[in-house]
């Protein structure tokens, strides 16, 4: 007799666990998935809204935020695979803009005071995110290289479609910038999956909606996960959650219609811009724990999904870091973090995945088979994981039955 995938009495105290959060007033509601061995088990619980309302349900489409970045990053091994662009290229030949760089003596110092870049930048820089430009997380006014990209609107901080300009004149702004490091010198957070951004509509001559529809979307039944909402579908789309820092009160971060997804960006951010359900991420996911499969049409070679999925930084790139003693436990692959050493939830190293801030996660687990993605309508508060992660990854490792 076979075992099954999953143990139902515990996958019952993980629907406990979770109503908890909501019973307790931390979110309105979520979708939890976990899928190992063909099986897969989702729980819908709570309301779209604060307050009760319509029930969140296995379709609700979340913002997915930083869960872009391993899309964009499967997206740029596509061509890769098929030679339209090389990893260790520099990016000058279809971003121009990039070419030539200056880089800051100190990150806190005046922006003239700089000396020419050791080398170029390459794509495999923007995939690891070593390209030597990314988020700073300090006072908006804290440098002077931040206030220069904030007042660029380069995007410094939370996803903004209503702001971001288009990506000819995003590109041209941040080629107006020096670099805050040399390239692959440093690992720095988010930026590097936006010049992808550029990149892959540059490569592909397509728009990146459409690139990333045609190539990865399509193919994969993913028929909700877009850079905005159409009207037709904003019934199962609801408003995003924040509390302020300024008042400490939670309030309405992004409202549904009329919010800013819901019309199409003038930046498609494949950093922290898409829009997904549950069940098209988990098409996604699926695809690399099959090793670049789906069903029986290969999306990505197995090759490049291994080189993704495993630590691509060197000690020495591991200097800033997301939170306190991030790095001791994990690594970067492609736009997504890999661990390195067993930690709470796994006893082996090999997980891999990430997490968007206004409110989701996922990982996969090779070793287990294992696939887990959480949306919630609820931002983190900070970098630290919110207690109601700690509990789905801690529950989806307890529901695994053999």
């Amino acid at each position: 007799m076979t075992a099954r995938p999953f143990s139902e009495p515990s996958l019952a105290r993980m629907h406990d666990a979770l109503a908890g959060h909501i019973e307790r007033g931390e979110l309105p509601g979520l979708v939890a998935v976990v899928s190992r061995h063909g099986e897969t088990h989702v729980d819908a619980l709570g309301t779209m809204k604060a307050g009760g309302g319509e029930p969140i349900r296995r379709d609700t489409i979340f913002r997915i935020s930083s869960m872009s970045k391993p899309i964009t990053a499967a997206a740029t091994m596509i061509l890769v695979d098929e030679g339209t662009l090389r990893l260790d290229e520099p990016v000058d030949r279809l971003i121009p803009e990039l070419a030539n760089r200056r880089v800051l003596r100190q990150i806190d110092g005046p922006l003239d005071d700089t000396v020419p870049a050791k080398r170029p930048i390459t794509v495999r820089d923007l995939l690891t995110f070593t390209l030597g430009f990314g988020a700073v997380f300090a006072d908006p006014d804290a440098v002077p290289i931040l206030k220069a990209a904030n007042d660029l609107q380069i995007g410094m901080g939370p996803p903004a479609p209503s702001t971001t300009p288009p990506p000819d004149e995003w590109i041209r702004r941040l080629g107006t910038l020096p670099l805050m490091h040399h390239p692959g010198e440093l690992w720095m957070y988010n930026t590097g999956a936006d010049v992808l951004s550029v990149l892959l509509a540059r490569a592909s001559e397509k728009p990146l909606e459409r690139f990333l529809r045609e190539r990865l979307f399509e193919p994969l039944g993913m028929k909700d996960t877009a850079f905005h909402v159409p009207a037709a579908k904003m019934g199962r789309f609801g408003p995003t959650y924040w509390t302020n820092y300024m008042t400490g009160k939670e309030e309405v971060y992004d409202e549904a219609a009329g919010g800013q997804w819901s019309r199409p960006p003038a930046f498609p951010s494949g950093a922290g811009g898409l829009v997904s359900t549950a069940d098209d991420y988990v098409a996604f996911a699926q695809m690399l724990v099959n090793h670049g499969m789906h069903g029986n049409r290969r999306i990505l070679s197995q090759r490049w999904v291994e080189v993704m999925t495993k630590d691509q930084l060197t000690p020495g790139q591991k200097g800033a870091e997301l939170v306190p003693g991030y790095w001791d436990k994990h690594g970067w692959g492609f736009g997504m973090s890999v661990l390195t050493r067993p930690d709470e939830f796994a006893s082996t190293p090999g997980r891999y995945g990430w997490d968007g801030g206004m409110g989701t996660s996922w990982f996969n687990d090779p070793t287990e088979g294992l696939v887990a993605i959480l949306m919630t309508p609820r931002m983190w508060s900070s970098p630290s994981p919110p207690d109601v992660c700690r509990t789905f990854w801690a529950s989806a490792y307890r529901a695994i039955e053999d």
